[in-house]
């Protein structure tokens, strides 16, 4: 019996999330090989994220983050 407490859970197809089963909705509207290529690809890695335990919008903020190095200046090179 689901609960008002259910509610915040993430919403899943059988165990992969739902963010990673976008990518199977395109392979169904467009049915090619190279779509099934990315359909299984995209699905892998967003199912590796998630057993690492990255969402998507954390992973996209690691990355800036990752990208952007670890020293972050205030103020602009220009008024110094």
């Amino acid at each position: 019996m689901a609960t008002w407490r259910d509610s915040a859970k993430n919403v899943r197809f059988w165990v992969i999330d739902y963010r990673a089963t976008f990518p199977v909705l395109i392979l169904v509207f467009h049915i090619r090989l190279w779509t099934f290529i990315f359909a299984v690809i995209a699905t892998s890695f967003f199912v590796i994220l998630e057993r690492w335990g990255f969402s998507v919008a954390v992973f996209l903020r690691w990355l800036r983050s990752f990208v952007a190095g670890p020293r972050k200046i205030a103020q602009p090179w220009w008024k110094w």
